[in-house]
């Protein structure tokens, strides 16, 4: 395909979406949608190689597998942060393979919420600070956000929200780097819920916990991602955690590149 008709394709995907920003998302449409998606870091052997994979709107899917088998990859894949050399991730009836950086950076913003692996809060910002920062990136365009919002109800919304995550009242002052690993796993919730995302990620947030902190931590992740009826999608290699889902399936079943096939273990 001629470098030409890659730019036409780019720019007609992002007049699309910039078409879609102001309209709610259609309830037939999926969450996600995979097709013939291949992925590598260098020219070799794909480290992605999934051929069909969905996820329904307010769906739960607890997907697992050793580590090296693209775990991470993928959900930088779907989230836009990475671009797959072929196939097609249709996010919430948008493929975001077509859009150019900044246009995937603005969707993932608006409709992707992300809870990583070291939880990215900015540790000399202030809690408040630190979700405020989410809601600009997101330029606050949502079509579920209210612009009428101003100010002060932004900032409640925030309180309210850390309320609910059961976070004590004097921490939206506190710096990130001061609070506990629970308290940051919170925060991490709450940054990646204030925008009202279709579509939440979690990537491998409990491995320095114990197994009641990980419980904890799960009951009030489930329970925050069904009220808001975001779509879930949870990643880890700890198989304990999958009896908090429906929906339960090996990452080494779906991408073909992955050669480690592990049994899930009992989920009593």
């Amino acid at each position: 395909m001629s470098v030409s008709s890659n730019v036409l394709r780019e720019d007609s995907a992002a007049k699309s979406l910039n078409n879609r920003e102001n309209e709610p998302c259609e309830e037939s449409v999926p969450a996600v949608i995979i097709e013939s998606l291949l992925f590598s870091y260098v020219a070799s052997r794909p480290i992605i190689d999934i051929k069909q994979w969905q996820l329904g709107k307010s769906e739960q899917v607890f997907l697992f597998g050793p580590s090296g088998c693209g775990k991470s990859t993928l959900l930088n894949i779907i989230s836009g942060i990475v671009r797959p050399q072929e196939g097609k991730v249709n996010v919430l009836g948008t493929d975001i393979t077509r859009l150019r950086s900044s246009k995937r950076d603005r969707f993932r913003a608006q409709h992707i919420g992300v809870v990583f692996q070291q939880f990215n809060l900015v540790p000399y910002l202030s809690v408040l600070n630190n979700i405020q920062l989410a809601m600009h990136f997101a330029k606050d365009a949502s079509v579920k956000a209210d612009p009428m919002e101003t100010e002060v109800t932004k900032r409640q919304r925030i309180l309210t929200m850390l309320e609910a995550l059961q976070l004590p009242s004097d921490c939206a002052q506190q710096k990130a780097s001061e609070l506990s690993v629970g308290q940051q796993q919170r925060v991490a919730i709450a940054r990646a819920l204030i925008n009202k995302p279709d579509v939440l990620i979690v990537d491998e947030p409990t491995s320095a916990l114990d197994a009641s902190a990980k419980d904890a931590f799960m009951q009030v992740l489930i329970a925050t991602a069904t009220s808001s009826n975001a779509a879930l999608i949870f990643v880890s290699h700890d198989q304990s955690l999958a009896k908090h889902f429906k929906r339960v399936e090996s990452l080494t079943d779906i991408n073909q590149t992955a050669l480690v096939r592990p049994e899930l273990e009992s989920r009593t």
